[in-house]
């Protein structure tokens, strides 16, 4: 996952220089004064799927390779295994019309410590923060194309041992996604097919986070259902 072809490093290179400019008009960039509001984290209607102390409806995702999940300092610690490691929410969440939110950091490694897989309608997808070598963000995917190589690929440094906030919408013709609160998705899913990367990626659904080749912590997941008129 970590090699890449010359055609693929030169498209990333070529979106790098051009990942502040508008990309098929599924962006929508800090300057614009119509910039959709990350989720409110002060509502008093988040259900909190992690209580801080225990695995109580998590599990570790069955990746073949993967490290160990358990719960130290008021987080989940995924360690490092040999592809992918993760961990998997045991209830199951709404398909359509929610908001989800967490705390991620990565303590080592260098691919992406949050793959943040959830439902969309009858599909899912991921939310992909920190891929490709460790700086790639976009959601797999997209008409079949991972989030490297799709209208939602962006880019950003992450820091070891930094907690990032990471929030999604997912409403019936649009996804969008925040990291600290800056926009960094905003998908107009009416005439695309959203679906998940084939691989073994599919074991985190319906609604799991996974780590590539990287140790991470989680805290604080949160979900809450919306009405569809909050997605404007």
């Amino acid at each position: 996952m970590q090699i890449y072809p010359f055609s693929q490093i030169r498209r990333m290179l070529h979106l790098g220089l051009a990942s502040c400019m508008l990309l098929s008009g599924f962006f929508v960039f800090s300057d614009d004064k119509n910039e959709p509001v990350s989720p409110d984290l002060s509502a008093t209607d988040w259900k909190s799927l992690f209580d801080g102390k225990t695995m109580k409806g998590w599990k570790t995702t069955n990746f073949a390779g993967g490290g160990d999940a358990s719960v130290k300092n008021g987080s989940i610690e995924i360690d490092m295994g040999l592809a992918l490691s993760g961990v998997q929410y045991t209830n199951q969440p709404p398909r359509i019309n929610y908001e989800i939110t967490l705390e991620a950091m990565k303590r080592d490694g260098g691919d992406f410590f949050c793959g943040l897989t959830m439902p969309y309608k009858k599909e899912h997808c991921t939310f992909v923060c920190g891929g490709w070598g460790g700086g790639v963000v976009g959601l797999s995917s997209i008409n079949g194309m991972d989030a490297s190589e799709n209208q939602t690929t962006e880019f950003k440094k992450f820091e070891n041992n930094q907690w990032y906030r990471i929030s999604l919408r997912v409403m019936d013709n649009r996804i969008q996604g925040w990291i600290d609160q800056k926009l960094f998705l905003d998908v107009d899913t009416t005439d695309v097919s959203v679906g998940m990367r084939i691989g073994e990626i599919e074991e985190s659904a319906p609604l799991g986070v996974a780590t590539w080749m990287t140790s991470s912590s989680l805290r604080d997941i949160r979900l809450r259902e919306v009405q569809a008129p909050d997605s404007k």
